[in-house]
């Protein structure tokens, strides 16, 4: 496929790179060595974790902010993000300065809020508002166009773009040998527009694949349609990337620098998370996850090869920990809800027990209320499987059984309602 020539100029990502130098932290290319057994490949990971704000926004939002007007930054500045951006606009404002009003999701895990209060205090006021970015963003646009202040945009600016860019720079100055392939996170497609642009202006063979969730695809939709597509809705879980719609300069970047945009289930993520901190003891939220879990759809293109995946940010919340391992297990294949009809007598438990569950299956969930007017009665039922293969004997001993059961796992919506 050839390439058209970037809309974004090298020499701007190159002036951005000498802007942010004394700012930011020269974030680890490192070699990983579990990764590249397991893929027969040379696995580095460049570790935006390590970050200041531990996510690679700081380089953006410090960018474009550097590049106002003095008067422009009297005014004050506003952003609207998710978390990361919110903590990369917070700190350029303490260092600047500059006073922020900074727009939040509802939904945005506490321990983002607390951390873009504690970069910025007292140059920045959070506002949290709506479930989504988008909503946020739309807060966001009635203040500046009320107060006449500058809007800092976590994707869709130039400056913002070629302030993400830098992660190529340090990705190409730090590795000594070609690069093949480079996978980064898609959300907005700020950073992917701006490593990408970088990569292809330096080294035009090396493969950029952009990777989304299946809940917020929409760069993937955007490109196949070949028009910017706003989602209906979006599965809100990897937040640094969900967003309903992608910026009209990123999908025209991203469509000419990107080799390919992938997309990966929410489930598959959590496994990465969980496998990155119990085999690397690497911390990385969804985002910065999404790079890792799209080698598996990759696994024999890469074989031989060197791959780069940005990890992109590290702000996970502990409190999420519980959620991940079940999204997880449940896109294993290893944890299963149902809800099964039970005999109303005595000992049907015990029989569910002794004739349905296998040897090495675990009841993790049970909610069961008798009424005495039935001969049946509604369980819910949660079981741990120890492999994913023992699926298939359960099912088959419950229908032997006679426990008629309902897989809620397959219906998101009553799964949802029920979990």
């Amino acid at each position: 496929m050839t390439k058209l020539l970037s809309k974004i100029h090298i020499e701007d990502i190159m002036i951005a790179n000498q802007t942010l130098k004394d700012v930011v932290v020269k974030t680890p290319l490192q070699r990983n060595d579990l990764l590249s057994k397991r893929y027969d490949c040379n696995v580095y990971l460049k570790r935006e974790d390590l970050q200041v704000i531990r996510s690679f926004k700081i380089r953006g939002a410090y960018n474009m902010m550097k590049s106002l007007t003095p008067e422009e930054l009297q005014k004050g500045v506003v952003c609207a993000s998710a978390g990361n951006h919110a903590q990369g606009v917070a700190y350029s404002c303490k260092i600047l300065g500059v006073y922020g009003k900074i727009f939040m999701p509802s939904t945005t895990p506490r321990q983002k809020v607390n951390q873009v209060k504690f970069f910025g205090e007292p140059f920045v006021q959070v506002i949290l508002t709506g479930d989504t970015f988008d909503d946020s963003f739309k807060e966001a646009m009635k203040v500046c166009e009320e107060e006449k202040s500058t809007f800092i945009h976590p994707f869709d600016n130039y400056r913002t773009i070629t302030g993400q860019g830098t992660v190529g720079v340090e990705i190409i100055n730090d590795m000594e040998d070609s690069i093949d392939f480079v996978f980064v996170p898609i959300g907005g497609g700020g950073l992917a527009s701006g490593v990408g642009s970088y990569m292809k202006s330096i080294c035009p063979d090396t493969k950029v694949v952009g990777i989304e969730p299946t809940g917020a695809a929409g760069m993937k939709r955007s490109i196949g349609e070949d028009k910017v597509v706003e989602l209906n809705k979006i599965d809100k879980f990897v937040d640094g990337c969900a967003v309903k719609k992608v910026g009209d300069l990123t999908f025209d970047v991203c469509r000419d620098v990107l080799d390919d945009v992938i997309v990966v289930p929410e489930g598959k993520v959590c496994t990465t998370i969980l496998d990155l901190y119990n085999e690397n003891a690497i911390i990385a939220e969804p985002s910065g996850a999404l790079p890792i879990a799209a080698l598996d759809y990759y696994k024999d293109e890469i074989k031989g090869k060197n791959v780069v995946c940005v990890v992109s940010g590290g702000n996970n919340d502990i409190d999420r920990m519980q959620e991940i391992k079940e999204r997880s297990l449940m896109h294993e294949g290893l944890k299963h809800y149902f809800i099964v009809q039970f005999p109303q007598r005595a000992g049907a438990l015990r029989s569910f027990i002794t004739q349905v569950l296998g040897a090495e299956d675990d009841i993790t969930h049970f909610e069961y209320t008798k009424k005495n007017d039935r001969d049946k009665g509604p369980v819910l039922v949660g079981i741990e499987l120890k492999h994913k293969e023992d699926y298939a004997p359960l099912i088959q001993r419950m229908e032997e059984n006679g426990f008629s059961y309902m897989e809620i796992n397959k219906d998101q919506k009553l799964f949802n309602l029920l979990i």
